[in-house]
């Protein structure tokens, strides 16, 4: 399996591209309007394609190049089932496995930072039947989580948030790898570390919040610590539900 991490500078957007060289089937997660050519020639260079194009959920801190992306490769676009969006795109839903060659992705319904997002849990058949990493986009993040307070509904989402990492997420083993959505710099999250990539385990031991066991606690530390949002993220949310 191929993993080749894009990190915007400043902004802290995180997208990757993925996927299985043996049978020349790639996928991007989060695709990011810097790297729309980076991540064709990444599957140029392997003689392969790009199959599936996933937006972990519907995004407001920059513009998606998803639609993009599956128009220009003729990859299926993805989001999660229920997506508040005006355009087509394949549902991924909760507990469905996606198989690109070798590559296998799980999907996990993991609502809080937003009601319709989901976590892709990876394993590379090629190697074992154990997972080795999950892309978590704005649900963990590396030293906190995401929040919860840009689309109204916070205490409803936080309480979200928090069911979606102890029932989900924290129940992964140590050794699977957290590749999120954003690192240091993002305006998506209080307090992500500038070290952009972190495993279950660490973030266990060592993400308070990650790892609060009352959901009401949960809410009250993870609202308090949230500065407003940019003034330009509802005009970007909008953009990327538009047709």
């Amino acid at each position: 399996m191929i993993l080749r991490p894009y990190i915007v500078e400043g902004s802290g957007c995180a997208s990757y591209f993925f996927g299985c060289p043996s049978h020349g089937k790639f996928a991007v997660v989060d695709p990011h309007p810097d790297h729309v050519d980076d991540y064709v020639e990444d599957a140029e260079r392997t003689g392969g394609e790009i199959v599936q194009v996933i937006d972990t959920h519907v995004h407001a801190d920059h513009r998606s190049a998803a639609r993009q992306l599956a128009a220009r490769t003729g990859a299926a676009l993805r989001l999660p089932a229920g997506a508040p969006v005006e355009y087509e795109f394949e549902p991924l839903a909760d507990g469905e496995r996606v198989e690109i060659g070798n590559t296998k992705v799980d999907v996990l319904s993991t609502p809080g930072h937003v009601w319709e997002h989901a976590s892709l849990l990876i394993t590379d058949g090629a190697r074992g039947s154990d997972p080795w990493l999950v892309f978590t986009g704005d649900t963990l993040f590396v030293n906190t989580v995401g929040r919860p307070d840009l689309h109204g509904e916070e205490r409803e989402l936080a309480a979200a948030l928090h069911d979606s990492l102890a029932e989900k997420l924290m129940t992964l083993p140590d050794w699977v790898e957290v590749y999120p959505g954003h690192v240091g710099g993002s305006a998506c999250g209080a307090g992500i570390s500038p070290n952009p990539f972190s495993t279950i385990g660490y973030e266990r031991r060592n993400n308070d919040l990650a790892t609060e066991p009352d959901a009401e606690a949960f809410t009250d530390r993870l609202l308090a610590q949230q500065d407003p949002a940019p003034a330009e993220f509802d005009e970007i949310y909008e953009s990327n539900r538009a047709a």
